[in-house]
């Protein structure tokens, strides 16, 4: 294990920089075998924050060797100095300098992807969280901001193109071939959204014309034989753009926005101001090479990144323990452009899926934190569905509480109160609660509070009396305040106009235009003047990220399923009369029964598939059962096997019993048309094809022919994918083997499309056994430092082919352990990552459960443990 453990870093001991960055000059010289830094900072002490103190200057740096030191032109001597591990401590300076820097770096073995290195014949840079230290020494934090002045020097004929943030100010030719260009960002910004690129590369360019009237440059730029598939992304900038004006009233800030791919990459992408720096697969898309999940990815990550332009970049994080500041409201102003584009009810089961599967398993394991975490060993480990989906969940739930009007009244004024600052989640509900005239007190729990609340809900109606009740019940402590969204259904399939009885509403106006504000431990609400027993429709819309128990019959569930007015609603009690029916299957197999399926199971899929007003996204999502992941976090005591054998039985008798209209339903929506990824065609090829994966789960080859004839006749990468990933998650296995041999063949020479053709096979359960995941890991198509390879086959394999990963015999932990121990060398950040399936070992039956903590003990156990692996480990073998 390590030599000392690692330091926590906790909320409470924040201070305030002792010193300001009011400029910071930068000049990259970059050749093949190291580049040089020099950076020049105007610098300030911070007599604001530290009247009286006389503090020496302390810089942080990784990996770097230093050259010289110099302040206002006079070089350091070395006693008045101390370079001690990954701190530089000056130790007398005045109260206003300039210091001067000159290091080396050597971004052509940083295996780390973080601050500045190579990605093929590229140099590029991520410097979120704490990057920029491996570039040069600073005062690498968030609430240092400062103006970037940067020029970069490198061979013309290599790197043609040099970027960095700004706007690009000067540029020319000098000796031996190399050249320069030079980039001002007028705008103070921490470290972490600098940015850097120069390459050969091809550039999309188009143009933004602001509400304001200004002309905006767009520039894409990407390796030259990728330059047919920047399009969409173009196009998704643009509608981005608009969409921030329209709905924030937010205009961008520069003369130029650009965006650049870049295939090696740890995180989807990076909104560095003006030059946003992508993983490659969430940039480049065609028709032939991009699935339509891959499109909408690319969609709401390209909207993403600019949507921080405002919500990350000219409103930053004063510390990282604030950075659901910026992710959590980013991503739910995300989720509000992917939902206007597309379709809301999809979208809402989308987020709330990730949000039932990953997060509230985050929530459960023993990695589970606040929003706002109150301490941490490494930043990069908290980088989590809690900080970015839980966020905004709960900037969600402002939303629903204020209502439309009054959320963009308090995000107008938390733009405009804090523009060029660093602050803290605080100081955006504060706006919230000021612009309104209102009191979120009670609200910011969901914010230091880790875990999922749960609310037990009860019904009685009194037929004499024409009353329905509902009694909350919270299962915390301290209760939190709960938007929950409901309505009451009639026997007509129509929602009930049903008033409170007289005195139940409080001050707080707790229950408004079908939004239930439950703020204590328990709470009634009386409904009068009920002609019929309702059923009710609870936690519409997902309207807050809690689990919700109502002891609904399987009757209530078709009911609901067929009628209710709230799409999500209706979607989720499909996935709870499916959940049912799945436990009892599970049940009957362990009792040595014959399982049988409810046929109440059959008959509501089958209303369902007969209706004609249902969209088809949303039909797509309704055919679905719940994956194994959710089946296997609703129980106390996972087993995996048991869920599969169970789940894949269901979906087998599913399949047969609806074979003839799915067939039908397939046939008429297989027509030839045009690719367009528009969701209209999106969801007439997503339904389509989730009819043909149920049918090769029958018996009958001649499913199995539907699937090869697409394959073979499909002119575009959706197509082509679900055809294939039908057959491999069939029993059909010589058609594809075919498949698969003639989807490489085809295909070989584009990285996106392998990495498909990885993943479809790691994920699977009949080809994810170890046997094929050594031999993927063996491939030529395989690389072992590039993160998307390793996700590909790795964490598809962790992550999808659960049955093989929990193999009996452990050799499924054993492969991953291997795995991460590698990484932990080359790439601590995916190494970390990839602990969090062996983190949840205690949920597991107990002979798994022992294997599992065996190999994080293995892990452990290793020399040289990264900060990232050792926070996780660590906190998994923590005894409960």
């Amino acid at each position: 294990m390590r030599d000392a453990q690692p330091e926590s870093i906790y909320l409470k001991d924040y201070q305030a920089p002792h010193f300001v960055i009011e400029e910071t000059h930068l000049r990259f010289d970059l050749f093949e075998d190291y580049a040089q830094v020099d950076s020049r900072l105007v610098m300030r002490r911070n007599r604001e924050q530290h009247e009286n103190v006389e503090a020496p200057l302390v810089l942080v740096g990784k990996q770097l060797e230093l050259l010289a030191i110099a302040i206002d032109g006079v070089r350091l001597s070395d006693d008045e100095y101390l370079l001690e591990d990954e701190l530089l401590t000056i130790h007398k300076v005045s109260d206003s300098f300039e210091l001067e820097i000159s290091n080396r770096i050597e971004p052509q073995n940083n295996t780390a992807l973080e601050g500045l290195y190579k990605s093929g014949g590229m140099f590029c840079t991520q410097c979120e969280a704490e990057g920029f230290r491996r570039i040069t020494y600073y005062l690498d934090r968030p609430d240092v901001m400062s103006i970037f002045t940067t020029e970069v020097i490198a061979d013309k004929a290599k790197y043609p193109i040099l970027l960095s943030n700004g706007n690009a100010i000067a540029q020319g030719d000098l000796e031996n071939g190399r050249h320069s260009v030079s980039w001002h960002d007028p705008h103070r910004k921490p470290c972490y959204l600098f940015a850097l690129v120069a390459g050969d590369l091809m550039v999309k360019e188009g143009s933004f014309m602001t509400m304001n009237g200004r002309k905006v440059e767009l520039k894409i730029f990407v390796e030259p034989q990728n330059i047919d598939k920047t399009e969409y992304a173009m196009d998704a900038l643009k509608r981005s753009m608009k969409w921030d004006e329209d709905k924030y009233g937010r205009e961008y800030d520069l003369d130029i926005f650009m965006i650049v791919a870049v295939d090696d990459f740890n995180m989807g992408a990076m909104e560095n101001k003006g030059l946003n720096i992508f993983n490659s697969s969430c940039v480049l898309a065609n028709p032939q090479t991009a699935t339509d999940a891959s499109y909408l990815r690319i969609e709401a990550i390209v909207a993403h990144e600019y949507f921080h332009n405002w919500s990350g970049n000219r409103v930053t994080c004063r510390d990282w323990f604030q950075l659901s500041l910026k992710e959590g409201f980013t991503v739910y102003r995300d989720s509000q452009f992917t939902a206007d584009m597309n379709s809301a009810a999809v979208k809402r089961i989308e987020d709330a899926s990730i949000m039932r599967t990953v997060q509230f398993a985050e929530d459960a394991g023993p990695m589970a934190h606040p929003v706002q975490p109150d301490s941490f060993m490494e930043i990069a480990n908290f980088y989590t569905v809690t900080i970015y989906e839980k966020g905004s969940e709960i900037v969600g739930m402002i939303h629903k509480l204020l209502g439309a009007k009054g959320f963009r009244k308090g995000s107008d004024l938390y733009f405009e109160r804090h523009d060029g600052q660093a602050v803290t989640i605080n100081e955006f509900v504060s706006a919230m609660e000021d612009a309104n005239g209102t009191s979120l007190t009670q609200f910011k729990r969901w914010y230091k509070s880790a875990g999922t609340p749960v609310v037990n809900v009860e019904s009685y109606y009194d037929s004499a009396a024409k009353t329905y009740t509902l009694t909350f019940n919270q299962s915390c402590d301290e209760p939190f305040l709960i938007p929950i969204e409901l309505g009451l259904i009639g026997r007509n399939g129509q929602d009930i106009n049903a008033e409170l009885a007289a005195g139940l509403i409080n001050k707080r106006d707790a229950y408004k235009k079908g939004i239930f504000q439950l703020t204590e431990k328990e709470q009634v609400l009386v409904f009068t003047d009920v002609k019929e027993e309702p059923v009710p429709s609870l936690l519409r819309d997902f309207s807050a990220p809690i689990k919700l128990n109502y002891d609904y019959s399987r009757d209530q569930l078709m009911f609901l399923m067929q009628h209710d007015s709230d799409g999500f609603n209706r979607w989720d009690a499909g996935q709870n009369l499916a959940l049912d029916v799945i436990y009892e299957v599970m049940q009957q197999f362990s009792d040595g029964t014959q399982p049988k399926v409810d046929g109440r199971l059959i008959t509501a899929y089958f209303s369902v598939l007969k209706r004609d007003d249902i969209d088809h996204a949303m039909l797509a999502k309704m055919l679905l059962l719940p994956s194994v992941s959710y089946i296997g976090e609703t129980q106390d005591v996972i087993d995996i096997l048991a869920i599969n054998q169970a789940r894949s039985y269901v979906q087998s008798v599913l399949a047969e019993a609806l074979a003839e209209k799915l067939a039908e339903l397939y046939k008429k929506l297989n027509v030839q048309q045009s690719y367009l990824p528009e969701p209209e065609q999106m969801a007439q090829r997503g339904l389509k094809n989730a009819a043909l994966s149920y049918l090769l789960k029958t018996d009958h080859k001649k499913y199995c022919d539907l699937a090869v004839t697409q394959f073979e006749n499909s002119d575009n990468m959706t197509d082509s994918m679900a055809a294939l990933a039908s057959m491999v998650n069939s029993g059909y296995k010589a058609q594809a083997e075919s498949a698969l041999e003639s989807f490489y063949d085809k295909w070989q020479a584009e990285p996106l499309v392998v990495n498909q053709w990885l993943a479809v096979q790691a994920g699977s359960a009949e080809y994810g056994t170890i046997e094929n995941i050594n031999k993927l890991l063996e491939h030529e198509a395989f690389d072992i430092k590039n993160p998307n390879k390793v996700r590909s086959v790795i964490g598809a394999f962790a992550g999808q082919s659960l049955i093989n990963f929990h193999a009996l015999d452990g050799s499924g932990y054993q492969l991953l352990a291997d795995k991460i121990i590698l990484l932990n060398q080359l790439n601590p950040q995916i190494a970390s990552r990839l602990v969090s399936p062996l983190s949840k070992w205690r949920r597991y039956v107990d002979s798994q459960a022992q294997q599992m903590k065996q190999q994080l003990q293995r892990i452990m156990a290793q020399n040289n443990l990264s900060k990232d692996v050792y926070e996780v480990v660590s906190k998994s073998l923590i005894e409960k």
